[in-house]
Order: C-alpha cells, then sequence, then structure tokens
C-alpha cells in the first residue's frame, strides 16, 4: 500500500459519510496514471497553485483599483481568504478538506483586470456573453499549458463553475466555497472600504451588526460557526434563515454604497473605455495577439473569443500597459 492509498483509507475512516472522498472522484477528462504520494485532489490543488494564471491573481483587482494602500485586497488575497474560511468548515464538518481547498484556490482565475468591470465588458462583446466562473473552466481546461489544460478532476470543475450566484455545486465541499466566497467579500471589502473614507463603521446597518457582530472578524466566526451548527451530520451546507438574510442585507448595502459609489463609479467609467479600446486594437491588429490564443481558432472558436481570453487573462498593470505603449502609440 502507497502513501496516497493509505490516505484515501484514512479518508474512509475519518471523513463523514457526506463527504466526497478522492477515492470515488469521478476522474478526469483525460486519464493519467494515479499519483504514489497525493490523492487526487491534492494534485489538483498542486496544480492550480503552480498556474500561472494562479500567480497573475495577485496583481488584478478584488474591488480597488491600483489603490495607494499596501493592506488593500486583492485578487489573490481574496482567493486566500476565501480558501481558509472555507477549511475551516470543510474541516470542522468531517468533509474533504483538500477537495474544498482545490476548488476554492481555483474559484476566481478567470477574472478579468479591473474586478467585474472588465467581466461587465467581455459580456457585452461576446455574443453568448463572458461569466468569469465559466472564464475559470476555461482557464484550467483549454488555456493553460499552452492550451493542454491543467485536466482537474471533475469535481473540482464542477465546484468552480457553480461558485457563484444560484448554481448548485455537486458537492458539499463545492457548497461550501460558494458561501465561504460571500463571506469573504462581504466583510473584507467592507473593511476596504472603511480603509478607503468611502465608508465609515457608523454607515453600516446596525441591524446587522447587532445580530452579527460589530467586526469583519468578529462577523466572519459567527457566520462560520452558524454554518457549521445547522450543517453538522447533515448532508447540505445551512444557514439559519435569520443568519443568511443578515448577511445579505449587509451584500446589498455594499452594492448601494460601494460598488456604485462616485469614486469607484468614476474609476469603472475609465477602465471600462480602456478594455473596449484594448479589444477594438487587437480586433484589427489580430496578428498581435500571442500564438497560445491565436491557437484556440485552430479548434473551431472564433478570433472574438480568442481575444477576450486574452484580455481576461491580463492583469491591471500589464492592460495599463498595453493600453498605453499598444493602444495609444498608434495615434
Amino acid at each position: 500500500m502507497n502513501i496516497r492509498e493509505k490516505k484515501e483509507l484514512l479518508e474512509e475512516q475519518n471523513l463523514s459519510v457526506f463527504a466526497t472522498k478522492s477515492k470515488n472522484s469521478l476522474g478526469r477528462f483525460k486519464k493519467e496514471e494515479e499519483c504514489d504520494i497525493r490523492t487526487c485532489f491534492q494534485r489538483d490543488r498542486d496544480r492550480i497553485i503552480h498556474s500561472k494564471a494562479f500567480r497573475r491573481l495577485m496583481h488584478k483587482t478584488q474591488v480597488f483599483i491600483s489603490p495607494e494602500g499596501d493592506h488593500f485586497r486583492t485578487r489573490i488575497t481574496h482567493t486566500l481568504e476565501v480558501s481558509q474560511i472555507a477549511r475551516t468548515i470543510a474541516s470542522a464538518l468531517f468533509l474533504n478538506e483538500d477537495l474544498t481547498e482545490a476548488i476554492a484556490l481555483g474559484h476566481d482565475l478567470g477574472h478579468t483586470p479591473f474586478g467585474h468591470l472588465g467581466e461587465d465588458v467581455l459580456n457585452e462583446i461576446l455574443e453568448k456573453g463572458f461569466e468569469h466562473n465559466h472564464q475559470s473552466v476555461r482557464v484550467v481546461q483549454k488555456i493553460e499549458k499552452n492550451g493542454e489544460g491543467l485536466n482537474l478532476t471533475k469535481e473540482v470543475l464542477d465546484g468552480i463553475l457553480n461558485h457563484r450566484g444560484k448554481c448548485k455545486p455537486s458537492t458539499l465541499e463545492g457548497k461550501i466555497v460558494q458561501i465561504s466566497d460571500k463571506i469573504a467579500y462581504i466583510n473584507h471589502d467592507i473593511d476596504d472600504a472603511i480603509r478607503a473614507g468611502i465608508l465609515k463603521h457608523k454607515d453600516l446597518p446596525k441591524e446587522c451588526l447587532d445580530i452579527l457582530g460589530n467586526t469583519p472578524r468578529e462577523i466572519i466566526n459567527f457566520l462560520i460557526r452558524d454554518i457549521i451548527k445547522n450543517s453538522y451530520d447533515k448532508n447540505d451546507i445551512i444557514m439559519t434563515k435569520e443568519i443568511k438574510a443578515c448577511m445579505y442585507r449587509l451584500r446589498k448595502f455594499l452594492f448601494d454604497n460601494v460598488y456604485s459609489t462616485g469614486m469607484l463609479a468614476e474609476e469603472r467609467k475609465n477602465f471600462k473605455f480602456i478594455i473596449k479600446e484594448i479589444y477594438d486594437y487587437y480586433y484589427n491588429n489580430f496578428d498581435k495577439v500571442p500564438e497560445e490564443f491565436t491557437n484556440i481558432c485552430k479548434n473551431g472558436e472564433d478570433k472574438e473569443r480568442a481575444i477576450c481570453d486574452y484580455i481576461a487573462g491580463m492583469t491591471d498593470r500589464y492592460a495599463i500597459k498595453i493600453y498605453e505603449n499598444e493602444v495609444m502609440g498608434k495615434y
């Protein structure tokens, strides 16, 4: 019995009956020989961490574009915070922590430069639309490793694809990441908004703070405990109805008072223009798109898709550099 097999045996002995066991994975689309040390989900986690797309997250916007302070979140710090929250919940519920971590680390790989506004622009351009969760799957399936992809397990792909909105992940581990994503960005975006001077603590809805806690740390801790208490030994991830409603009130407060404020609205207008200009430039100069993206056309997809894939992978600073050096250089 090798090390991987011993780990799989420990999962059978120690994890909940509702956990997704590595040994029972649905596998990969392209069959591979199993590792003798790592389980399949551990291998997926490692592949994501070593990917180029993961490294680029450190220079992609979470909420604030090119902030002056050192302590504002980026897409990678958000990803790590989601991973930590999700792992805490999965561990307490005796679910598969490796699967949970792999999904969490990969869930935002398809995010565009300049946060959700980049997603909005590409969604307007592409006839079939653009959503970052679908793009994250494209990254790990069709773009990484010069088009070979990472060949992740179907459980990890499912969790990445279904981490947002009203999607329904097929595993409890995927459901944990879905709710952990919301917990992370709601609380940490509030923290960053206060740091940026857009909000003051006294502006936050008192009826929510009275129930959930007074600080992001207290709120996160409260929400995690509520999930664990309600989900323990159950085949679902559950929050108390009142607590969930409170969390979504905070989310709505953010949309009304942070994401759409004058300062961020002006930023959105400026950077939306930059992305549109970059797209138009590459549409008219397709020979300047890197080969790893133009190869997409050889697989039956059009150049609009190839250009959007290229732009979606850009960091904020690289997109600005392209705009200043290439797009503006044509005038």
